[in-house]
């Protein structure tokens, strides 16, 4: 099985993590003006159009960024082995911790505050630093407050590095039991089944599991992004961090995928179409054979449009764009930082009335102008700051210079 050396840069998972990620951005923004999806903050100009565009990206979304994630840990991990050999699972993991939880602890007691949300749902009194207050001090907020009231704190869309990290936790403890023959073989055998997917294969049976996962575990365990008891989540993104992770050093795999680009993508609009209209037939409390047929669309489609992301990103991005350093270094903390940006800016904006094109318009451009001052202005200059944004310390190439990104 054919393997990327581990220093040959893979310049299309580089472009795709930060395609993902600017495309979560544009999908909070949504949020704010999607009619009857709940979020932190609702304009007054909500839109139903905008639900089929949104379920479209909904449903593999998330998917796809633990998929990126866990060939990034793969190639990280691989460019490590080249460095060093001694105590390389222990430095590993503390660097990724490093890298997850200091910015989630940092993200959660001064970007994310879930203020704006409570004085919007009239459960916070007016007073920004009053508010503070209780919140450090551990008041107990009423009921429904904002999203995560009963804890007393939230973190909001920062829920994604905890997984992160446990997921890389629990791969590196997999690995030192795959060190055990039996456990190893199973281990080996199975990335070999993946790998070896070709054709109508690749298409259906990973689809099979997120199918499994759906029918076993959604019902029972709803998306709450709060670790316990969120089993669904933790099934279908594991799963795909583990598909990342083999993914991420293999050749044929994405010569496959790349080979099926076309097919891939005209499946998965075809399934799409299929799904939501099979969707609105559906009766108020359908019988589990209509459940079933929905769930198995949902699967193949989610599934589809991931190979064609991957498939279509590996044979046009695969290339060192004059954009790709700046945007390696500045995705991280732009993703620290734009759910709340949008937030206070509805906020702000709500109240004026401009209407919903142009409040939506400020919004979206206040957000992106807001990361970009506050990440290249001011986390790239900091030291400390760095560190808490989840940025590399020591980073000379200036890639979040905008004059020098060509280098």
């Amino acid at each position: 099985m054919q393997s990327f050396t581990p220093s040959k840069r893979r310049h299309d998972i580089d472009a795709l993590r930060a395609l993902a990620f600017g495309l979560l951005i544009l999908y909070h923004l949504a949020m704010v003006y999607v009619q009857d999806w709940g979020f932190h903050i609702k304009s007054g100009h909500t839109a139903e159009w905008l639900q089929w565009p949104m379920l479209f990206v909904n449903r593999w979304r998330m998917d796809l960024i633990f998929l990126i994630s866990g060939m990034s840990t793969a190639m990280l991990l691989q460019k490590l082995q080249e460095k060093r050999a001694g105590g390389l699972k222990a430095s590993f993991f503390l660097q990724r911790t490093s890298r997850l939880l200091l910015p989630l602890l940092f993200g959660m007691a001064v970007v994310v505050q879930p203020y704006c949300q409570g004085v919007a749902n009239g459960l916070v009194e007016p007073g920004f630093w009053q508010f503070l207050v209780h919140y450090y001090s551990g008041y107990h907020w009423p009921a429904n407050a904002f999203d995560g009231w009963q804890y007393g704190f939230t973190w909001n869309h920062l829920w994604y590095l905890v997984y992160l990290w446990i997921y890389t936790a629990v791969l590196l403890l997999g690995r030192q039991l795959a060190r055990v023959p039996a456990i190893g073989e199973i281990a080996t055998r199975w990335r070999a089944a993946f790998l070896g997917l070709r054709g109508w294969k690749l298409f259906v049976l990973p689809a099979a599991i997120i199918y499994v996962w759906i029918i076993s575990l959604q019902l029972s365990f709803p998306d709450t992004h709060a670790v316990i008891n969120d089993w669904y989540a933790h099934a279908a993104y594991f799963t795909m961090f583990i598909f990342g992770w083999w993914m991420g050093g293999d050749i044929a795999i994405w010569t496959e995928l790349a080979r099926l680009r076309k097919p891939s993508i005209a499946a998965a609009l075809l399934l799409f179409v299929v799904y939501r209209v099979v969707g609105n037939l559906l009766a108020d409390d359908p019988p589990i054979w209509q459940l079933l047929t929905i769930w198995a669309l949902r699967a193949l489609y989610a599934w589809s449009m991931l190979c064609a992301v991957l498939g279509w990103g590996h044979a046009l991005l695969n290339r060192p764009f004059r954009w790709l350093p700046w945007a390696n270094q500045a995705v991280y903390p732009w993703y620290v930082l734009h759910q709340s940006l949008i937030i206070l800016l509805a906020y702000w904006l709500i109240p004026l009335k401009l209407g919903g094109a142009l409040e939506a318009l400020l919004v979206g451009v206040g957000t992106v102008l807001g990361c970009w001052l506050i990440t290249s202005g001011l986390v790239a200059r900091v030291g400390w700051l760095r560190t808490c944004f989840g940025m590399k310390q020591a980073e000379r190439s200036a890639g979040l210079n905008l004059a020098r990104a060509k280098a």
